[in-house]
């Protein structure tokens, strides 16, 4: 159990928590959500006491291990090759495998009598127990299974640390951190840099996880999937909420409407009173009245309406200029940078107006240069690439440096390619950039805030093709719903690239999967490319040269096939247990309020002054509303569970 009561934490007039209680319970998996700095990570710090409170104490479970994934890599380990940083997760076993060798060396190069051998022969089995229960002689093992996970080929295991990306890096850190087998585990934006096949491998890893869980995540599908509490840290306080994202977002909307109703009653007695008390203050006669009355009103306990989470601001795109019907196309496409080793050959493609297309695939498959490529950033090194009748490509590359000049403001990074403005303070306003920001350098910008300049800066040229190479990187979570709802209406064509599944499942509608045999393009949405085809789980790993169309032979062929099938095995079960859980958690629900109903009207039967009749019928009524409403999700959820049912033995049939 994890006891937090009463903590301030500050950092000079930035209050990040104020005199804030809350309890995580033993095996608990909780989801952490606010907006950018509003103190998520501080919590992890403080549980793991890289910085102490400046009020109120902390309770911490004795003897538990706690696994911790930062945001940033601690680089003093990057020149151990990459397995031997990752199965490096347990400190103990080098200081038992110590031992068992010094006493293994005392052995052999001593004269020792037959009782000194026994106790040391002793000693070394307690060792070896010691470090067989701390999983010493598997721990290399499931390094290379998370490593593998992850995307990281055999290859690369044993190449050091120090030569991968970042990106990488933290993979290899996640990797530690998840068989370091700790009773506690804290992920800080443990998807950042994982594309979609690794995080469908983490959440299916996570699953299984018995400890204590808290995970600080922007990815609702890892929210949803991996949490059964969440905890709202906003305007400094935290609020708990008895469920996953779903229920929090639910229930959160619930609450809001309950104290805006309640404060509407309080406002309107309070201003009863006060009429009365302006009225009646310089009477005599009304004295003691009066003051009655404003001691009611320094009584009353306000009701606080500060469940506004403080996310960063706006996104709005204008209307696309219209083109032909035809967007791009390509024909026997490839690119190669030293005629040797293509990164990509032999693609042909057609996205057509109108479409809003996802593409999937590992990193290294070349899911970046399909967009550059597509965007005309990069020119084909063979085929034909044809571009539709007035189309105009707005493209956003992940790389922020490529396109912000760090001392460039906000208005000037917009204005060097606007064509008129006079606009350019109303789009930038579409952004959540108001008159007060404008002007700021582009290197003080979070990286929130210079996605949406990007965004901006695209749309002072409204184009009606958008290529966006991982857009919600450095979004929070309300961002990149707006995000989700601003793309999934907008009129033109759209082609993203995400490691964000719920993003990607809510916006594409068509699925590019992007493998080492070549380029297939999926007529339906995230959902029906896993119900269709697991071809994700034929990757380039890292480590790896980058893949060809032909670089695979039959037998690696009939692998693969056998990974596909238990990929979407797995796949179509944890979807089942999902809808399963949905149904059964609103049938318990409609149940919980028919039992308060029945009591309600038993209630009402019975007789007495002490019984109040008003609120009774008012709960009942308010109970009626509830069970129509849960009724509908119920029936709902029922058929999409009968309908996914149908679809789940169908697959598992033919597999």
């Amino acid at each position: 159990m994890i006891d937090f009561q009463n903590i301030y934490k500050s950092y000079g007039a930035q209050e990040l928590l104020i005199d804030t209680s809350f309890r995580i319970n033993s095996g608990e998996h909780v989801g952490i959500v606010g907006a950018n700095g509003s103190g998520k990570s501080t919590i992890f710090s403080l549980i793991i006491k890289d910085i102490e409170a400046d009020k109120g104490t902390i309770t911490m479970p004795k003897d538990k291990k706690i696994g911790y994934l930062r945001q940033h890599l601690d680089t003093h380990s990057v020149s151990l090759p990459l397995i031997n940083y990752t199965e490096d997760a347990i400190p103990e076993l080098k200081i038992f495998l110590s031992k068992i060798h010094d006493l293994e060396h005392k052995l052999h190069s001593e004269q020792l009598t037959t009782l000194e051998k026994d106790k040391i022969l002793e000693k070394i089995g307690n060792y070896q127990t010691e470090f067989e229960h701390l999983g010493g002689y598997n721990i290399r093992t499931r390094a290379e299974t998370a490593l593998s996970g992850l995307g990281f080929s055999t290859e690369a295991l044993n190449k050091p640390l120090a030569t991968f990306s970042g990106g990488w890096q933290m993979r290899a850190a996640l990797a530690k951190t998840l068989i370091s087998d700790p009773d506690i585990l804290l992920l800080d934006e443990p998807s950042n840099y994982l594309d979609i096949p690794a995080v469908e491998w983490l959440q299916k890893f996570l699953r299984n996880y018995q400890g204590t869980l808290l995970l600080i995540s922007h990815d609702r599908y890892l929210l949803k999937i991996l949490t059964g509490i969440t905890f709202e840290i906003n305007n400094a306080k935290v609020t708990r909420y008895a469920g996953d994202y779903d229920y929090y977002t639910r229930e959160r909307e619930s609450r809001k409407l309950t104290l805006e109703a309640s404060q509407k009653n309080q406002n309107k007695k309070i201003e009863q009173i006060e009429k009365f008390v302006d009225r009646f203050r310089y009477k005599a006669t009304k004295a003691n009245q009066v003051q009655s009355r404003m001691k009611m009103l320094d009584k009353i306990d306000r009701v606080n309406l500060s469940t506004k989470i403080s996310y960063s601001g706006n996104i709005k795109f204008p209307p696309p200029p219209k083109c032909g019907n035809e967007i791009i196309s390509m024909e026997a496409a490839g690119l190669t940078y030293d005629t040797k080793t293509w990164v990509l050959k032999n693609v042909d493609l057609r996205i057509e107006n109108g479409e809003k297309i996802g593409i999937i695939g590992y990193n290294g498959t070349g899911k970046t240069t399909l967009l550059r490529m597509l965007a005309e950033q990069l020119p084909l090194s063979a085929g034909k690439l044809t571009i539709g009748h007035n189309v105009v490509i707005g493209y956003q590359s992940q790389e922020f440096g490529e396109i912000l000049s760090p001392e460039s403001t906000v208005f000037d990074t917009v204005r060097a390619v606007c064509k008129d403005s006079s606009k350019i303070r109303a789009l930038l306003g579409n952004f959540g950039f108001t008159d007060v920001n404008v002007n700021k350098p582009c290197k003080v910008l979070s990286g929130g805030e210079k996605i949406k300049l990007l965004f901006a800066r695209i749309f002072a040229n409204p184009p009606n093709f958008l290529v966006l190479d991982e857009p919600t990187t450095h979004l929070d979570i309300h961002a990149r719903e707006k995000l989700q709802e601003v793309l999934k209406t907008y009129k033109g064509t759209v082609c993203i690239v995400s490691h964000d599944i719920e993003f990607t499942k809510n916006v594409a509608s068509t699925i590019i999967s992007m493998t080492p045999q070549g380029i297939k393009k999926f007529y339906g949405n995230y959902e029906y490319f896993l119900e269709k085809n697991s071809s994700f789980e034929t990757k380039s790993k890292a480590g790896e040269s980058k893949p060809t169309i032909d670089s695979f032979s039959s037998k690696e062929d009939q692998k693969r096939k056998r990974q596909q099938k238990a990929a979407i095995r797995q796949q179509l079960n944890a979807r089942k247990k999902v809808l399963d859980k949905k149904v059964t958690i609103l049938e318990k629900k409609i149940e919980m309020l028919e039992e308060e109903k029945e009591s309600l009207h038993n209630k009402l039967l019975e007789t007495g002054s002490s019984i109040d009749f008003p609120s009774i019928n008012k709960r009942l009524k308010e109970v009626n509303v509830e069970i129509h409403s849960v009724s509908e999700d119920w029936e709902a959820s029922a058929i999409e569970l009968e309908e996914f049912t149908e679809q789940y033995n169908s697959a598992i049939k033919d597999i």
